[in-house]
């Protein structure tokens, strides 16, 4: 008599793993939250977070609250989450894994339309660099795409790549051009070209929240057709998907998210790169999921970057444009070492 087949334990199906990761990316969020109010050269208890944020509590530590960290950390809310998304939908449209907002020269648009309000116009506060690093940026991915576009076979992952790197070289010899010649701007520039999140204010998340919620409606809507579009191109048109229009669409949102994001907050560096990688390891590869964990963890990243920035050399703080790139530098690492396994 043959012994029983052992019994297997299936185990969770992938659509409630996937909501125990979004719950424990929106804790994480919470956490991320709390500690960007809370933690800095002046730490606040949690109690008097609260009352500062809920009972207008008086005093300095309220007013530290209030008028100091929040806004900041509001703009690392929707600077995180713009890039994030942004740095996704650029790896799906490119086919690229290691595609981020600067690899379009989408960033540098933004750099060279914050240079240009800085000697055109002589903006010199937060809120009014949003308005023309997004012009730049803008500018910049309709160039990309028009150069891209021209030929046979149209705007192909490898002629954005090519065209973005084009752009993204001219950009950054124009800049460099206007910094040499003007001493005054380059000491401007050179404070929001580190990236960092402190400086801002109340009425910059109150500029930028729109043109997030817009992006953010745009690529959410080409989510089913960038999951076609990994298949391959011929693949997605015997889906009946619209190419073209997918990346139009896609590629406008993440135009719309990088664009108000570097003019908001500076080139913050490797969150468009890192957090898709992150959030695509945990949730998998459908972007009707990806996008959405893409926004929770790149919140969390930048937050918590910006929080350890603060701690390290009080009372001094370091950017958090530098935190995020000390931290993304040891991650691109390891993903090279591992496609490179993958391909021996």
């Amino acid at each position: 008599m043959s012994a029983p087949a052992p019994i297997s334990t299936p185990g969770p199906s992938p659509v409630r793993r996937r909501i125990g990761w979004t719950v424990a990316a929106v804790a994480a969020l919470l956490v991320a939250v709390v500690l960007s109010l809370a933690v800095g050269a002046r730490p606040t208890a949690p109690s008097q977070v609260l009352d500062a944020l809920f009972h207008d509590g008086q005093g300095n530590d309220a007013a530290v609250v209030h008028d100091l960290r929040l806004p900041r950390t509001l703009i690392g809310l929707l600077v995180g989450a713009a890039l994030a998304m942004a740095g996704t939908v650029l790896q799906g449209l490119t086919r690229n894994p290691i595609a981020d907002p600067g690899i379009l020269g989408i960033s540098q648009g933004a750099s060279l339309g914050v240079v240009a309000a800085i000697t055109l116009a002589g903006v010199q506060t937060l809120s009014g660099f949003v308005w023309w690093g997004f012009a730049g940026a803008a500018v910049a991915s309709v160039a990309v795409y028009a150069i891209a576009s021209r030929g046979r076979g149209g705007a192909s992952p490898v002629k954005l790549a090519l065209a973005g790197a084009a752009i993204n070289a001219l950009l950054v010899s124009v800049i460099h051009a206007v910094l040499t010649t003007h001493a005054a701007v380059m000491d401007r520039f050179r404070f929001w070209q580190v990236g960092s999140l402190s400086g801002g204010e109340h009425v910059v998340a109150a500029q930028i929240w729109p043109f997030v919620l817009v992006g953010t409606v745009m690529v959410f809507s080409v989510a089913r057709g960038l999951d076609a579009l990994a298949l391959g191109e011929d693949v997605a048109k015997g889906l009946g998907r619209n190419i073209a229009a997918v990346r139009i669409v896609g590629g406008l949102g993440a135009t719309v998210l990088t664009g108000v994001g570097v003019a908001a907050a500076g080139p913050i560096a490797f969150v468009g790169l890192a957090v898709p990688h992150i959030a695509r390891a945990v949730i998998g590869t459908d972007h009707r999921w990806l996008l959405p964990m893409a926004a929770l963890l790149g919140p969390v990243v930048l937050l918590a970057a910006d929080t350890a920035g603060r701690v390290l050399f009080p009372p001094s703080e370091v950017p958090s444009g530098v935190m995020t790139a000390l931290i993304g530098v040891p991650f691109l690492v390891a993903l090279v070492r591992r496609r490179k396994a993958v391909a021996a």
